[in-house]
């Protein structure tokens, strides 16, 4: 788990800020729905990064006996809020938005000042997007995109990364939407941007909220972090076989659980000294690992892995 996902949201505020105040000076000096409806969008993203950091700061609070295992996984509820906030605010604003500019074919005055605003935008959405990426590459260098954003258990980089694709791709929109209402003085095009930019949000809110809901149910540890785990494991000359291996992402965290059959020991208190060696060599190597919970067994026809490698 990467512990510099932080870099990320504070990247993607900066920039969200200084788009967001561009953009409403922009929409009230053209009166371009588009440009509305991307200023609402940076402003709906500017608050989402606050609650990603408010949402870090509360999963570091310690474990105590209501909370054993502390509470690492309270960032995936802000992960959700962050969601459907970007769905509501972002995308069903931008729609109505532009449902309401289509009815009422309300103009769009000086389109070259709002295209200029859109490219500076992009810039800087740009800039918060590298950022984003380079925290990805850092744990994932070889990873595509697409398969990070399935497998990834950092809802807030996650979130990040949805909000400033989404930005990009809206951006793009509204100035195809922009330059087409001032090549033709149709303002419906304005319009229909401004319509363009609420659907692609809503999807994208929709793919996030539905990889951050798996994890609030529960997700294992990422499958190469699974895998490493299981051969660490298998490797171990006091383990004869692996019954059971259950792993369980828990905010930055991972917790492991193992049922495994042992060699020979000549006391109980020779095995039990084996087994803490197990776990201390496991979490030496695996330093997310915060939790080892392991149980020697003999295997039985009836058992069956809890979890696939």
């Amino acid at each position: 788990m990467n512990d510099e996902s932080p870099k990320a949201i504070f990247y993607a505020l900066a920039a969200n800020f200084g788009i967001a105040v561009c953009k409403f000076g922009a929409a009230a000096f053209t009166g371009s729905g588009s440009m509305f409806a991307e200023a609402i969008h940076s402003t709906a993203d500017c608050g989402n990064q606050l609650l990603l950091l408010f949402g870090l700061n509360r999963a570091q609070a310690p474990a105590n006996a209501l909370h054993p295992l502390g509470s690492g996984r309270e960032i995936y509820f802000y992960a959700l809020i962050v969601a459907l906030l970007l769905f509501f605010v972002g995308g069903a604003f931008s729609v109505y938005e532009g449902a309401h500019r289509l009815m009422h074919h309300e103009p769009l005055s000086n389109p070259v000042v709002a295209l200029v605003i859109l490219g500076i935008s992009v810039v800087l959405e740009a800039f918060s997007l590298m950022g984003a990426i380079r925290e990805i590459r850092k744990e994932t260098p070889n990873k595509s995109l697409w398969r990070w954003f399935r497998e990834t258990r950092e809802s807030e980089l996650l979130v990040v990364a949805g909000e400033d694709v989404a930005a990009l791709l809206g951006l793009a929109i509204a100035f195809a939407a922009v330059l087409m209402t001032m090549i033709t003085g149709n303002p419906a095009y304005d319009a229909a941007g401004s319509i363009g930019v609420g659907v692609l949000l809503m999807i994208i809110a929709f793919l996030v909220a539905r990889e951050v809901k798996s994890m609030i149910v529960g997700e294992s540890a990422s499958p190469e972090v699974r895998r490493a785990i299981e051969a660490h494991l298998r490797a171990r000359g006091e383990i004869t076989r692996i019954i059971s291996l259950i792993t369980l992402q828990w905010g930055k965290h991972v917790v492991v659980a193992v049922q495994a059959e042992m060699i020979d020991y000549a006391s109980g208190r020779a095995m039990i000294d084996a087994i803490n060696v197990i776990e201390d060599d496991l979490q030496r190597a695996f330093p997310q690992v915060r939790w080892v919970f392991f149980e020697p067994d003999v295997a039985r026809e009836a058992s069956k892995p809890a979890e696939a490698a």
